[in-house]
């Protein structure tokens, strides 16, 4: 049962409004990726080469001979701001969650490509030295970063934590996370060269808002009556349900490919919400035709901030984590080894023949090429 609306009618509350402008930040990952790529020759003096297609994807891939390397380097964002608040409001610690979200933001992106997670770095930059008086709260996030590592199992290589008084605001810490992976054998990649007419889409479950849209959920809970104490849901608290950690989806494509399952291509379905099931370059039509349980937490800011279904599942991903694709034959496995993994999956449809667009059918969406240009 969700909860009542709790609107104060100040009206809708666009991503934009919160402060997200992709179409300012896009070009210039474009014009980034366009630079990169010259400088991929440098390779060939090491005796390795790129794997050009991983370019535009979510981690970048070099051929090393005997197998690939795949590597990643990602920011959690602003999902501290609300722990901070947390802790001011209820007393309660929530950093070992928010390093589980800092590795997530890595290691999930990382094993879309096919590789399995080897080494992490950490880096942990203060906006002072004094952010590491708080003990409790330097110890969860040294025992949740380690908590998760071990989930994915995944050597902490090391790290860095700079204190940046006048970059990093005082009393804040900006958290990020680097993760190599393997691709062995080489048949694991999954750039999507396979990826084609007849496949299936499986979708796995988030957990709620994961890393990604926070900035929107910040800006909403300014409008609320109670702030993050709003209740979402009887007994969920607005602020509690933000901070539920993103899952770590690494297990799961470690499984599968135990399994004898073989993943065509992979999305992790963050910024842009379920417009990253379009990032395959192909031109390809997806049709949708089961969807997840949207988490509460969604739910409920979808409605307070007056989103209708096409802005909600553009921005969120509105209980879809992540997203696999692979032959239709396999795909009723893939969910029950993802249950194994302790994480829901739905066949949720499949890939067609025709124009590059996404049609989600139970909410009549429609996607197209250029909803999303990442490349």
């Amino acid at each position: 049962m969700s909860a009542p609306s709790v609107s104060t009618h100040a009206g809708p509350l666009s991503y934009e409004q919160a402060g997200v402008r992709y179409e300012l930040i896009d070009p210039l990952k474009v014009a980034a990726q366009r630079a990169a790529a010259g400088t991929a020759g440098h390779l060939a003096g090491h005796g390795f080469a790129e794997i050009a297609a991983s370019r535009g994807e979510s981690a970048y891939v070099v051929d090393v001979g005997p197998f690939h390397l795949a590597s990643i380097v990602e920011c959690l964002g602003s999902k501290v701001l609300v722990a901070d608040a947390m802790k001011a409001l209820t007393g309660r610690c929530h950093y070992a969650a928010i390093a589980q979200d800092t590795i997530a933001m890595a290691i999930n992106d990382l094993v879309t490509v096919g590789a399995t997670p080897l080494v992490v770095q950490a880096y942990w930059a203060a906006g002072g030295s004094e952010w590491f008086e708080d003990h409790e709260r330097a110890e969860a996030l040294v025992a949740g970063w380690k908590a998760a590592c071990d989930h994915c199992k995944v050597a902490w290589g090391g790290g860095e934590t700079p204190a940046l008084a006048g970059i990093v605001e005082a009393g804040r810490i900006d958290l990020a996370a680097a993760c190599t992976g393997i691709v062995n054998p080489k048949e694991r990649l999954s750039l999507g060269e396979k990826l084609g007419p007849g496949d299936a889409i499986v979708l796995l479950a988030s957990s709620g808002i994961h890393a990604n849209g926070l900035s929107l959920a910040r800006k909403l809970a300014e409008r609320l009556p109670h702030g993050y104490l709003t209740d979402v849901a009887p007994g969920l608290g607005y602020g509690e349900a933000l901070l539920a950690p993103t899952i770590l989806y690494a297990p799961v494509t470690e499984a599968l490919w135990a399994a004898g399952i073989r993943v065509h291509y992979a999305a992790n379905i963050t910024g842009h919400g379920w417009r990253k099931l379009l990032r395959h370059p192909g031109a390809f039509t997806y049709r949708v035709h089961t969807v997840p349980p949207v988490p509460p937490v969604l739910e409920f800011i979808a409605r307070e901030a007056g989103h209708d279904a096409s802005e909600a599942y553009g921005t969120l991903n509105m209980g879809a984590g992540f997203a696999l694709f692979m032959p239709a034959a396999q795909a009723a496995e893939a969910v029950r080894v993802a249950g194994r993994c302790g994480v829901a999956a739905w066949v949720a449809g499949a890939v067609e023949v025709g124009p590059k667009r996404l049609i989600v059918e139970p909410l009549g969406l429609q996607f197209d090429a250029d909803a999303l240009a990442l490349r």
